[in-house]
């Protein structure tokens, strides 16, 4: 059973990548209506859409840097080692083509799942927990980016 903390911590991470839970009662920090956590953000979103620049950054790259940040989170949370990781390549991403842009949204898919899966065998330090509430405010971060990303693009 997790201590408090961790159940906070796991509860605010699926708000993040889920939105609130439904029916919603309460949200802490996305907005209080259905498909407002990331990957609600995501529905419906087209592969053109995902591949346009905004800033010198597409959507796709935004996910698949999240992806690739929680993929190292993953493997410290397994292995007990953060893998040697290369941001600057976790941004390359332009244009996708759909079968990229599926399996880009799979695979962040898969780590968030593994994520809140590991919750539940986490032998607890602080150096995990530095990692956990780190991909928490990172994953938020992202969050609010790729909302701000889709309006530019909703309004070409």
């Amino acid at each position: 059973m997790l201590n408090p903390l961790e159940a906070s911590v796991k509860k605010l991470i699926k708000e993040a990548f889920e939105g609130p839970p439904i029916p919603i009662k309460e949200s802490w920090f996305t907005n209080t209506e259905p498909n407002s956590g990331i990957f609600g953000a995501l529905n419906g979103v087209s592969v053109e859409e995902a591949s346009i620049s905004v800033y010198e950054v597409t959507l796709a790259a935004h996910v698949d840097h999240l992806r690739y940040h929680m993929w190292g989170t993953n493997e410290l949370l397994t292995t007990g080692t953060y893998p040697k990781m290369n941001w600057g390549k976790s941004w390359e991403i332009n244009v996708v083509n759909e079968l990229q842009w599926n399996r880009i949204q799979q695979e962040l898919r898969d780590e968030y799942f593994r994520i809140v899966e590991a919750f539940e065998f986490i032998s607890w330090n602080e150096y995990l927990a530095n990692e956990i509430i780190g991909s928490l405010a990172h994953s938020t971060y992202h969050l609010g980016a790729i909302r701000q990303i889709l309006k530019v693009i909703k309004r070409r």
